[in-house]
């Protein structure tokens, strides 16, 4: 039955943990949010905001809230989640394919390493229905088997107990909050960092934070951008904040948070990123530079005879590179294992690092 509400806030008390926040993580990961049908989730986010003292603002695939010095500082986290969504009788798809039209039939096909790594991670498990907008619970099926349609050259998963639904319909993988001695555990990515700047405007939090929608369909910066076209003053520095994948839960625990000099889009604002890191440094956070460690990797891929990774795409990236220099700033990752996984792992001590940065970036005490 997985870890009750009062266990999970004595859990968070002996690691050091605020049990508000631990206890609004809980709510939020038990809030539906697939890709593409976030709506009825940042529903949810009004209301823990708006307790909390936010103005909160929505707008087509992003929701604002902000406190009284909206321009002091701004934080991003995007709040979309992995699941799949019904697109005919009895047969459900990938939705972060749906969402972002990735389909042979634009030429853009997801390639078949990629399928045969989502297979890996969800080719069972428990899994609900939802209505889009409402959030109202629409039943609870099981993955029974995956296969790739010949004809479309998509991925499509085979679900036991949800033949009654019509196309459209999300679908969420049922999930449940745990914490260990060494981590939290969950689909992490990316509520975990969502909660944390809800829990901010518990503290006294004054700036602005922007939750966006479709992040894991590459179309969150759309939705940022245009509201900075809209609103946008002349210093649009940005934090955007989310977790980062490592290969194990050792690895992860080698350094308490990710920052990063660049992503494969974009160079990131030099003198914010070096803030970051002094802020790490003064409350004794080791931080590592993804940029760095996936280079790193690469001068070993290549001197093997093989194909060098890629640095990766993220929210801040594109939209520096889109945005012709009306919006710059950085990003602040939790190092996670198990990504994209009802087991992504969050270090403990990179969580209570984290919160600290953001709560002295934020000048709160």
């Amino acid at each position: 039955m997985g870890i009750l509400p009062k266990q999970l806030e004595q859990e968070a008390i002996a690691h050091g943990l605020p049990s508000s926040f631990i206890n609004l993580l809980n709510l939020l990961l038990r809030s539906p949010s697939v890709v593409g049908s976030e709506h009825s989730f940042f529903r949810v986010l009004q209301r823990e905001l708006e307790e909390r003292g936010a103005n909160v603002t929505w707008y087509e695939g992003v929701l604002v809230a902000q406190g009284s010095d909206p321009h002091s500082i701004m934080f991003s986290a995007h709040i979309d989640r992995h699941g799949l969504v019904c697109t005919g009788p009895n047969e459900f798809q990938y939705a972060a394919f749906v969402s972002g039209a990735r389909s042979d039939l634009l030429g853009n096909s997801v390639s078949e390493q990629l399928m045969k790594k989502i297979v890996e991670r969800f080719s069972s498990g428990d899994l609900y229905a939802y209505e889009p907008w409402s959030g109202a619970y629409r039943g609870k099926g099981e993955i029974t088997g995956t296969y790739v349609c010949e004809h479309r050259n998509n991925l499509i998963f085979e679900v036991a107990g949800l033949e009654h639904l019509v196309a459209g319909t999300p679908v969420a993988f049922l999930d449940k909050l745990k914490v260990t001695e060494e981590a939290l555990v969950g689909q992490l990515d990316n509520v975990l960092t969502a909660a944390a700047l809800v829990y901010l405007f518990e503290l006294g939090f004054q700036g602005t934070a922007f939750f966006t929608a479709q992040e894991e369909a590459g179309k969150s910066w759309r939705y940022l951008l245009e509201w900075f076209r809209r609103f946008g003053g002349s210093t649009n520095q940005l934090i955007v904040v989310d977790t980062s994948p490592y290969p194990d839960l050792p690895t992860a625990q080698l350094q308490h948070l990710v920052l990063r000099n660049k992503d494969a889009n974009a160079s990131f604002n030099v003198a914010l990123t070096k803030k970051l890191a002094q802020v790490c440094k003064k409350h004794k956070l080791n931080v590592q530079f993804k940029d760095e460690y996936v280079e790193s990797l690469n001068e070993q891929r290549v001197a093997r005879g093989d194909e060098p990774s890629s640095l990766g795409s993220t929210e801040m990236g594109r939209i520096i590179a889109a945005s012709s220099g009306l919006v710059d700033g950085t990003t602040l990752q939790i190092p996670t294992s198990g990504y994209h996984t009802m087991e992504e792992s969050a270090p403990l001590q990179s969580v209570q690092g984290f919160i600290a940065v953001l709560m002295a970036l934020s000048n709160l005490k």
